[in-house]
């Protein structure tokens, strides 16, 4: 994401006093009291009527040539952003700028409408909460559990005896399987699959024998899924994605992983059977993690690590073969570039 902003409304968004958005969101208001707002748009795309936010020095100049009419800024910089117009001022702009999306979205997106679709094919012995909104051509078989306010999108399949809690949102075309559970206020993306079969098999002269995989998946609150991620579910016991985690689109996620509440993954990072992640870590994009490990909390892997052994202090880490402490092994890497002529320099020696 860009370290600015981005554009998230357009101009014909019914606009908003700035003292509306202190009023919802908290923060100082330096001028501007007679301004208002009709969209969010980055420093450098901003007009008259936007908001942006600008979360790194680094990007202090774009201050004196933006248009916008309001930066959302940290108090280190509140006196040049007042200087060139409207500053809402606050200890963490890329949180505030966050805050902003989702208060901006509940009033631009369409409203949910509680209801079942014609198309839609609900067991006479599901449950569904309050106003529940189910999608065209959506599925929701016998003993499943959909909370108030959930949402079923079309062409989703929630199998028997699946929960969907409060307020979760299933996009189109989303597998939730049998007996795999998902906590409140959930969003999963398009072409998630939750609790297809973990790979497990016994090899045998005459090939290989399933394994059975008899578990499920369970799932905590506030959990966003990203699209065509994949989440097994467990051979005997669950699968467990624990509060707050934040999965990115195209991850792999194996039978019997645990990982911890508030922990995040980017995309295509893949985690193989029975690994434990611990809370608070950030695995980097394409990152690999390998069966029956167990990785603390607190550890940061860049992008592309492939992670053969346990973790066992919070850190960050990095290197696709073989990871190590991250510092150590930036300078691993700086060297490696060198290998050709440091070998060279070795054989001219040798010849003296």
């Amino acid at each position: 994401m860009s370290p600015t902003a981005v554009a998230l409304g357009s101009s014909q968004t019914a606009a908003v006093a700035l003292p509306q958005l202190i009023a919802a969101l908290g923060g100082d208001l330096l001028g501007g009291s007679d301004i208002a707002i009709a969209r969010i748009a980055p420093l450098d795309e901003a007009d008259e009527v936007s908001i942006s936010f600008l979360a790194n020095p680094r990007y202090q100049a774009q201050l004196a040539t933006t248009r916008a009419a309001c930066v959302i800024v940290a108090p280190a910089l509140a006196e040049a952003a007042a200087a060139r117009g409207a500053a809402i001022v606050t200890p963490d702009p890329y949180l505030y700028f966050a805050r902003l999306t989702q208060w901006w979205a509940a009033r631009t997106r369409p409203a949910a409408q509680p209801g079942v679709h014609p198309s839609a094919v609900v067991s006479a012995e599901a449950r569904l909460g309050r106003g529940v909104e189910v999608g065209p051509l959506a599925v929701i078989e016998a003993g499943a559990v959909v909370g108030d306010g959930a949402r079923i999108g079309a062409h989703c399949v929630v199998e028997r005896d699946a929960v969907v809690g409060a307020g979760t949102r299933l996009a189109p075309r989303v597998v939730l399987g049998h007996g795999c559970r998902i906590g409140a206020r959930g969003i999963v993306h398009s072409g998630v699959v939750i609790g297809a079969d973990g790979f497990g098999f016994a090899p045998s002269r005459d090939g290989y024998v399933k394994i059975e995989q008899l578990g499920a998946v369970t799932i905590g609150d506030d959990v966003e899924i990203g699209a065509n991620t994949c989440i097994d579910r467990g051979a005997l016991s669950d699968t467990v994605i624990e509060d707050g985690v934040k999965l990115d689109n195209l991850i792999q996620i194996a039978h019997n992983v645990h990982i911890g509440r508030n922990t995040a993954m980017a995309g295509c990072a893949a985690v193989a059977g029975s690994t434990k992640i611990g809370a608070n870590c950030t695995i980097g994009g394409a990152a690999n993690i390998v069966g029956h490990l167990t990785i603390v909390d607190g550890v940061h892997l860049a992008a592309a690590t492939t992670v053969t052994s346990s973790i066992t202090e919070p850190g960050a880490y990095g290197g696709p073969y073989p990871f190590e402490e991250n510092a150590s092994w930036r300078k691993n890497a700086a060297t490696l570039r060198q290998l050709h002529t440091l070998r060279e320099r070795v054989r001219a020696l040798e010849k003296k």
